[in-house]
């Protein structure tokens, strides 16, 4: 698990984040929107809660079954009505907390990608909406890492929650699952990058502990979706990475996505 830098400089940048995470919450809450960006150690993913402050309705995105239980605490704590438990793919380095959370909270209803293979109580594709209370979240169809990827952005288009498609200073990888360089390239630049500069990404993973990123930033600074599209094209198809440790059986639970009964 990463943990906050002890020499001086490195401190500095930890309280940055810190600082920068709160502006984001109390932005966040001065448009009646309750945010909280939640985190499981073990696969480095992010969960984020986004509830309507005035009428309680909220959604969650890209839940973990180990985590399932603490989020549902944290959505009684704060007295929310969770209608959705959404997926931004079919992630192969977890399994989704989805099932767990339904059986947890009656009413909350699964969601993904029709184009993801997954069975899930929602399916839904490019320009679908998922409206909680006054505030809405927006699907963009982002394939590439797979083909059911979404990028779900908030319909005042401050914040996007990009899932494997984007990360901070990365993308995931294209090797499997129907990935493909090419689609995922074209993805960022058209669907993501195309956003306002000053829109928040918040990824589905990462793995340095940094929390947040924005569009401008990742136009300008990433280091692999700044490149020509065939150096891009060349860069991922020689990554030559390790399959996830979960992947033989996250994907196979992952494509029930909720419908059948999960357990801890």
């Amino acid at each position: 698990m990463w943990l906050p830098p002890r020499c001086p400089a490195a401190a500095a940048s930890w309280a940055a984040r810190v600082a920068w995470r709160g502006y984001c919450a109390r932005s966040a809450q001065r448009r009646g929107l309750l945010f909280r960006q939640l985190f499981e150690a073990e696969s480095f993913t992010y969960t984020y809660l986004l509830a309507d402050a005035k009428t309680k309705e909220a959604v969650l995105i890209d839940p973990v079954l180990e985590t399932a239980r603490r989020d549902t605490a944290l959505v009684k704590q704060l007295g929310l009505n969770l209608l959705y438990a959404v997926n931004t793919h079919c992630h192969a380095d977890h399994i989704t907390g989805t099932g767990l959370l339904k059986q947890l909270l009656p009413g909350c209803r699964s969601v993904i990608s029709r184009h993801s293979g997954a069975s899930a109580d929602v399916l839904i594709g490019d320009g679908h909406t998922l409206q909680f209370g006054g505030m809405a979240l927006e699907a963009h169809s982002t394939p590439g890492h797979t083909d059911g990827c979404l990028t779900y952005v908030l319909n005042d288009k401050s914040m996007a929650f990009t899932g494997d498609a984007l990360l901070i200073r990365g993308c995931g990888r294209t090797d499997f699952q129907q990935g493909s360089p090419e689609s995922l390239y074209r993805s960022v630049h058209e669907k993501i990058f195309s956003l306002p500069g000053d829109c928040l990404v918040y990824p589905a993973h990462d793995y340095t502990g940094q929390t947040v990123s924005t569009v401008e930033e990742e136009r300008a600074l990433n280091p692999r979706l700044t490149l020509p599209l065939e150096a891009f094209v060349e860069l991922m198809n020689n990554l030559n990475l390790p399959k996830p440790k979960q992947i033989d059986f996250a994907v196979p639970a992952n494509l029930r996505c909720g419908i059948q009964d999960a357990a801890v």
